[in-house]
């Protein structure tokens, strides 16, 4: 994202560290890792951290 900050979290999908400004941490569907991208509901309802592109891609196939 452009900034040398110190990684506070990685984000579930990818991996990728995040600084607190860039972690998005909230409730998620489940990522079955294969493509085509398939999204299943989090019957455990927990909340996950994502990087901001993964998020995007994960809020354009709910």
């Amino acid at each position: 994202m452009g900034k040398d900050e110190d990684a506070v979290a990685a984000c579930i999908v990818c991996g990728m560290g995040v600084c607190m400004e860039h972690a998005i941490y909230e409730l998620t569907p489940i990522w079955k890792g294969d493509y085509p991208v398939r999204v299943e509901k989090d019957i455990e309802n927990l909340k996950r951290i994502l990087c901001q592109p993964c998020h995007v891609a994960l809020k354009e196939n709910w």
